[in-house]
């Protein structure tokens, strides 16, 4: 299906649904590899999330498909947007900062839109999205500081850990192309069978790498890592699929414009950060990208199928 410029409330509130569960997945994602190495954490969250999601296909009243070349591709897409991206990120994060972080992750929008540009019908680069991009990439920039900027850099372990992340967002870039070339599927269905996919290629590496059977996680680290599993990964990934079906994978990209907006109000709410104009100048940035590259929603009352 090609991409329209005009999105339906119900692709906007899935997407703001994406980044509220996303956004917060990285505090969660801290507390996890505390005391939990990034392979068995990433096997943890995608057995939970296979698991789940199997569990919800019988009251759905839908099946897996047969085994065929089929499942080769969902085990790419757990590859490319699941197990690289998920160890990279996690890995990454055991040295750098939330803000850096973030602004790594501004990546993964800029790099959807060129691959969408050759690869996606009906996702054009043009003069207004590559405004509303611009814009949406200034505002991360000034949200996550010159401090974070200027950290890039540094020891060569800090280079490794920071190009982990910047991976990272390149798989969810390329992901998105490759999810939009899928053949059509219920998206609970497509989300199992990825997960059952990225569980088979993270366990063998979780008990070769971490010798799982020795560790001693805290509880906080077990339980983060179950709630990775259940809802940032399991959830989202239904979420994932609906939305690149339905709107394309330009718009999905759209998330990580917000997602910085989630980790200052969520470092607002629960540790006391102090507000700063910046953050203030740093959010209408975001929404006027949003607005100049998507244009201004209006909800459709009388769509068929179903938004």
């Amino acid at each position: 299906m090609a991409a329209t410029s005009q999105r339906s409330a119900g692709d906007w509130a899935r997407l703001l649904a994406l980044v509220a569960i996303w956004g917060t997945a990285f505090l969660f994602i801290d507390l996890a590899v505390d005391t939990l190495p990034p392979a068995t954490l990433v096997a943890t969250r995608v057995g939970v999330a296979a698991l789940v999601l199997l569990a919800l296909l019988r009251p759905l009243g839908i099946r897996l498909p047969p085994p065929g070349r089929l499942w080769l591709r969902y085990g790419l897409l757990a590859f490319v947007g699941n197990a690289v991206p998920f160890f990279s990120i996690s890995w990454g994060q055991q040295r750098v900062p939330s803000g850096v972080a973030g602004l790594l992750m501004a990546v993964m929008p800029l790099a959807t839109l060129v691959l969408a540009h050759f690869f996606v019908a009906g996702e054009r680069l043009d003069w207004r999205r590559s405004a509303g991009f611009g814009l949406g990439f200034a505002g991360v920039a000034l949200l996550t500081g010159p401090d974070a900027a200027a950290r890039l850099g540094g020891a060569t372990s800090d280079i490794a850990h920071q190009a982990a992340i910047l991976l990272g967002a390149l798989c969810y870039a390329i992901n998105t192309i490759l999810a939009r070339h899928m053949p059509t599927a219920h998206p609970v269905v497509a989300a199992a069978c990825t997960m059952i996919m990225a569980t088979g290629i993270m366990l063998p590496a979780c008990l070769w790498l971490d010798a799982p059977w020795q560790l001693a996680p805290s509880s906080t680290s077990l339980l983060s890592a179950v709630w990775l599993g259940l809802v940032p990964t399991g959830v989202a990934t239904v979420l994932y699929f609906r939305i690149v079906s339905s709107a394309g994978p330009t718009f999905l990209s759209l998330m990580n414009y917000l997602i910085p907006v989630v980790a200052l109000g969520t470092g607002i709410a629960l540790l006391g950060e102090p507000f700063q104009w910046s953050a203030a100048a740093a959010l209408g940035l975001i929404l006027a990208g949003l607005l100049t590259s998507q244009g201004i929603p209006r909800p459709r009352l009388f769509e068929t199928g179903g938004d």
